[in-house]
């Protein structure tokens, strides 16, 4: 039996409306992009963790759409356990969102795929 791939798993958690990471027993150390080994060590003692939500706005820019679709931004959010991912701040306005902003994670349907995104904590 095959196990099942880290990014399979991850978008298995997101459809059942949970936000996990990856973290390696040795280290401590919770990473992203979900893969089979620990970053930088090599490591393969992985489990599974819920994060706990909670971040801040790294970067930001604003994403312009030619009207009526609306624009959007693409920011980089540090997450409280140490990983940077990629997402989007929602809730605000796109020119709102500020580096330095506390965020929380949720998870949202986007016609058949889930996906983590961010608002204002």
């Amino acid at each position: 039996m095959h196990a099942i791939h880290p990014e399979q798993q991850y978008e298995a958690f997101l459809a059942e409306g949970r936000f996990m990471l990856l973290r390696s027993r040795e280290s401590g150390r919770c990473f992203w992009f979900p893969r089979v080994v620990e970053p930088g060590t090599g490591c393969t003692d992985l489990e599974w963790v819920e994060a706990s939500g909670r971040g801040s706005v790294y970067s930001t820019t604003v994403i312009r759409q030619k009207p009526p679709t609306p624009n959007y931004n693409l920011a980089l959010i540090d997450l409280a356990e140490g990983p940077r991912m990629m997402s989007r701040v929602e809730g605000i306005e796109p020119e709102r969102v500020r580096i330095g902003m506390a965020v929380r994670a949720k998870v949202i349907r986007e016609g058949e795929r889930a996906l983590v995104v961010f608002e204002p904590a």
